[in-house]
C-alpha cells in the first residue's frame, strides 16, 4: 500500500452527538483520497480568518498525519460530547477562490461528475498553489503601541531621527527597504525591532517581476453597419447588467475582434474586467498584441507560461489590476473579482475540450459563470458549433450576424481538386496536384505568400512491406508508425514509443519496405524541393517546441521573411495575414471518415476556417481543396461557404439519432492491460448503468460495450459504452449512482466523460 493509500486508509469517527454544543466548524475537502467532505473545529485565533475557498492544514486519521485540504464552507453546527479535530493552520492567507469561483467549481464536479477537490486542484494553477516565484522572508511593520514605547525609550538622536520617519504608516517591509526608505544602514532597523518598535511577520514576496514592454496604442477602427450593429446588440445586454448569451456568427474577415474590443473598451471604462478565450496557443500572439494596441494592462495564460510567471499574472488579475484577460480553455476561470464580459472566440473548437478529469467543456463552465455572475458571455465563429447554432435559432442565446468582410472585401474563390482522377491518370506522385502547384507557383511569382494544410504530423504515416503486408505497428498501442526523417525514427503519436527506421522489413527481411502516406515533414521536403527560390516554414507540434516558438513563425511570416507556411489545423484559423493569395488544403479527407458523429462537422468547420486566411488584402485570395470525395456535402458546403446549408443538412440526421445537439451524451470508457478483464468490467459497469436508467426511469439508449476506435494505447486494452438521452439531469443522476461505489479490479481503470468530443 502507497503512503498516499495509508494516509486515507482510515475512516473518520463519526462522532456522538450527546450533550451538543454550538461550535464554529469548517467544512473541508481533499484533492486527492476520499471524495468526502470532512467536519474540522475552527480555534478561536482563526475566527474570521478561515474562508470557503482557502487552504488549510489538518489532521486526518488515526494517525492525525497534517494534510493540506480546501475549505468548503464555514458554519456553526452542534458538536458531540466527543469534539471534532480542529484545523492545525494556514496554508494561504487569502481565499485562492471567490465565492463565486467556490460555486462555480461545485456546478463542475455535479454536472461533469468529478470529485470536487480535484476540481478545485484543476481550478487553480500548480504554479499559484506552489506560490511559485517567491521567496519566504521576514517583513517588518510598526508595533501597535510604537508611539507609547517611543517616549519611554532613550534613543540616540540618530536612532529618533530614524523612529520618526517611520510614523507615515508604510506597509510592512524587509529591514533592507525599511533602511532605503530612511536611508541608513540596517544596523539602526534593527536596534530599533530590538526594542520592539518594530515588529516581524513571516510572509512571501516575488523574486522578480514579468512586466513587458509598452505597446504603441492604436486607434479605434471604425466600424461598418454590420458592425455597429452587432456592438449594439452587445451593448444592450451589458446595460441591462443581466446575463444574456449573444452568438456572435460572422464570417472569416468580417471584423468580430474589432467587435469584441470595442464591447471590452464598454466594459473596462466603468471599472470591470473581461476575460477573452482563444482555442490554439498559435492564435495567443496575434491576438495579445492585438489587444495590447488597444489596452494598456493585458494577462495572457496558456499552457506554455512558466508557473512563476503565471503565478504573477494570477496574483495581478485577482487584486483587479489587469482589466483584460486573454488565454486558452484555463482562462475560463481567472479570478477577476470585478467580471463583467466573457468573450469566447471560434467557440467551436474541441481544443476548448479538458481530456483529462474533469472533463469540463470552457464553452459550458463560461456560460455558467456568466450566468452564477450576471455577466454577458459573448461565442463568436464563423461555423459556430451546431449546439450553439440550434440555442439560437431556439431564442435560448441572441443571433447576431457579420455576413460580410470588412472593406466590402469578397470572400475567396473555392475550387476542388478530385484526387480520384490524379491518382486514376498518375499526373502527380506528391502531395501536391498539378493544379495545386501551378496556382502556389502563380501566387509566389506575384508577390503573394502561400498557406498549405494537411492535417498529418510527420513524414510517412505508415510503413509497410509490399511483400509480406505487414504494417510496423507500436507494441504498445498497435497503431502504424509515423516516419520522422529528420531524426530517421518511427515513432508512436500516442505513447512516444520509437525505433530506428527500418531499412527492410522486420517480419520478413524484404529490403523493400514502403513508407507510405504523406506528413507535414514529407510536404515540407516536396515544396522545398519544387520551389527552392522560396522559404518555407512548417508548424506542428514537432517543429513549435521551444518557447516562443509560435510568436516567432508567425512574425517571420507576417514579415514576409517566409513566403510559404504550411502545417497542422494551428495554422487554420484566427490568423489575419493580408498577402496571402492562396491556401491550398492537400488532404480534406483526413478527418471525414473518422468513427465520430461529429466528423462532417469538423471538416466543414476546417476547410472554412483555413479557406478564410485569404483573401484579407487588396490581392485577393484563393483556396484549392484536395479531396477524394469532392461530392460530400460537408466539402459542397465548404466550397460555398455556406454554414446554413450544412447545418440544414447535418441537424436533421442528429435528430434522428438523438445526438447532441438535440440529446445528451456520455461516454464511459475502461481499460486494462487484460482485454478480457477490462471487457468484462464494462460490462459489468454499462449493465449497472442500464438498471439505473430503468429505476430512475429515465429513457436512454446504450451503445456497446465495445472496442474504441483505438483499441489499445499505452499497453492498455480498451472498451468504451455511449449513453445517449434527452434528459441531460437524468442521464448524469443514473450514471453517478450507479458508478458512485464502483470497484475495478487491480489494474483496471476507467473514465466517464460527460459531453464527450473526442470519441477515439
Amino acid at each position: 500500500m502507497s503512503e498516499q493509500q495509508r494516509l486515507f486508509a482510515d475512516e473518520p469517527v463519526e462522532w456522538e452527538l450527546d450533550d451538543a454544543e454550538e461550535r464554529l466548524v469548517a467544512t473541508v475537502l481533499f484533492p486527492r483520497g476520499p471524495a468526502a467532505e470532512f467536519d474540522y473545529i475552527v480555534p478561536d485565533r482563526w475566527r474570521g480568518v478561515i474562508q470557503p475557498g482557502q487552504r488549510v492544514r489538518v489532521p486526518f486519521g488515526k494517525s492525525d498525519r497534517t494534510v493540506v485540504a480546501y475549505c468548503l464552507r464555514v458554519t456553526s453546527k452542534a458538536v458531540g460530547r466527543k469534539p471534532l479535530k480542529s484545523i492545525e493552520g494556514l496554508v494561504d492567507r487569502e481565499p485562492l477562490l471567490s465565492p463565486a469561483m467556490v460555486r462555480l467549481t461545485q456546478w463542475m464536479a455535479l454536472h461533469y461528475l468529478a470529485p470536487l477537490g480535484q476540481v478545485f486542484e484543476t481550478v487553480v494553477p500548480a504554479g499559484v498553489r506552489q506560490q511559485a516565484g517567491t521567496r519566504k522572508t521576514v517583513l517588518l511593520s510598526l508595533a501597535p503601541n510604537a508611539k507609547e514605547l517611543l517616549r519611554d525609550l532613550k534613543l540616540k538622536e540618530k536612532q529618533l531621527q530614524i523612529a520618526k520617519k517611520l510614523f507615515g504608516d508604510p506597509p510592512p517591509m524587509t529591514a533592507q527597504q525599511w533602511a532605503r526608505l530612511c536611508g541608513c544602514t540596517p544596523a539602526p532597523i534593527q536596534t530599533l525591532r530590538k526594542h520592539g518598535l518594530l515588529v516581524t511577520a513571516e510572509a512571501r514576496i516575488r523574486t522578480r517581476e514579468h512586466d513587458e514592454a509598452p505597446v504603441a496604442q492604436r486607434a479605434n477602427l471604425v466600424l461598418n453597419p454590420d458592425q455597429q450593429a452587432a456592438l449594439d446588440a452587445i451593448l444592450r445586454q451589458l446595460n441591462s447588467r443581466e446575463h444574456r448569451t449573444v452568438l456572435l456568427h460572422g464570417i472569416t474577415g468580417s471584423g468580430k475582434t474589432e467587435v469584441y474590443i470595442r464591447a471590452i473598451q464598454e466594459v473596462v471604462r466603468f471599472g470591470r474586467q473581461a476575460i477573452v478565450l482563444v482555442p490554439e496557443i498559435s492564435l495567443t500572439p496575434q491576438t495579445k498584441h492585438r489587444f495590447r494596441e488597444r489596452f494598456e494592462e493585458v494577462a495572457v495564460l496558456h499552457s506554455h507560461l512558466t508557473d512563476s510567471e503565471r503565478h504573477w499574472h494570477w496574483q495581478r488579475i485577482a487584486e483587479g489590476r489587469v482589466p483584460v484577460v486573454v488565454g486558452a480553455r484555463s482562462a475560463v476561470f481567472a479570478p477577476t473579482p470585478h467580471l463583467g464580459l466573457i468573450v469566447m472566440d471560434e467557440e467551436h473548437e474541441g481544443s476548448f475540450k479538458q481530456d483529462s478529469t474533469p472533463r469540463y467543456h470552457a464553452r459550458d463552465v463560461a456560460l455558467e459563470r456568466a450566468r452564477d455572475e450576471g455577466v454577458p458571455l459573448v461565442l463568436g465563429s464563423a461555423t459556430p458549433s451546431l449546439e450553439s447554432f440550434l440555442r439560437a435559432q431556439r431564442g435560448e442565446y441572441d443571433l447576431v450576424e457579420l455576413p460580410r468582410r470588412v472593406e466590402g472585401r469578397p470572400l475567396p474563390d473555392v475550387v476542388t481538386v478530385d484526387l480520384r482522377v490524379d491518382f486514376v491518370d498518375k499526373l502527380s506522385r506528391g502531395a501536391l496536384s498539378r493544379q495545386l502547384a501551378i496556382a502556389m507557383n502563380q501566387a509566389l511569382e506575384q508577390g503573394g505568400q502561400v498557406i498549405l494544410l494537411l492535417n498529418r504530423r510527420g513524414f510517412s504515416t505508415h510503413i509497410q512491406c509490399p511483400a509480406c503486408g505487414s504494417v510496423l505497428q507500436c507494441p504498445h498501442c498497435e497503431i502504424a508508425l509515423t516516419h520522422h526523417v529528420a531524426d530517421q525514427i518511427a515513432l508512436c503519436h500516442y505513447c512516444d514509443y520509437q525505433i530506428p527506421a527500418p531499412a527492410k522489413c522486420p517480419e520478413c527481411t524484404f529490403p523493400g519496405i514502403r513508407y507510405g502516406g504523406f506528413g507535414t515533414q514529407k510536404l515540407e521536403h516536396e515544396v522545398r524541393a519544387r520551389f527552392p527560390r522560396f522559404r518555407c516554414l512548417r508548424m506542428d507540434t514537432d517543429s513549435m517546441q521551444s518557447h516562443g516558438s509560435h510568436e516567432k513563425a508567425l512574425e517571420q511570416f507576417r514579415a514576409g521573411d517566409v513566403r510559404i507556411l504550411l502545417g497542422t489545423q494551428m495554422i487554420a484559423k484566427g490568423l489575419d495575414f493580408p498577402n496571402v493569395s492562396l491556401v491550398g488544403v492537400v488532404n480534406a479527407d483526413t478527418a471525414l471518415h473518422l468513427p465520430d458523429f461529429r466528423a462532417a462537422e469538423r471538416t466543414f468547420q476546417l476547410l472554412v476556417q483555413v479557406a478564410g486566411r485569404t483573401g484579407r488584402g487588396e490581392r485577393g485570395g484563393r483556396v484549392l481543396i484536395q479531396t477524394f470525395n469532392p461530392d460530400h456535402p460537408a466539402i459542397q458546403a465548404a466550397v460555398r461557404h455556406d454554414y446554413q446549408t450544412f447545418a440544414a443538412g447535418e441537424l436533421p440526421i442528429r435528430e434522428a439519432l438523438g445526438y447532441p445537439p438535440y440529446g445528451a451524451m456520455a461516454r464511459l470508457v475502461v481499460r486494462g492491460p487484460r482485454e478480457k478483464q477490462a471487457e468484462a468490467f464494462a460490462q459489468q459497469l454499462a449493465a449497472e448503468i442500464q438498471m439505473a436508467f430503468t429505476a430512475r426511469s429515465v429513457a436512454a439508449r446504450t451503445l456497446g460495450p465495445a472496442p474504441a476506435p483505438i483499441a489499445k494505447l499505452r499497453d492498455n486494452y480498451r472498451f468504451h459504452v455511449q449513453f445517449q438521452s434527452l434528459d441531460a439531469n437524468g442521464l448524469r443522476a443514473a450514471i453517478s449512482g450507479a458508478t458512485s461505489g464502483a470497484k475495478p479490479p487491480d489494474d483496471v481503470q476507467w473514465i466517464i466523460d460527460i459531453d464527450p468530443i473526442d470519441m477515439l
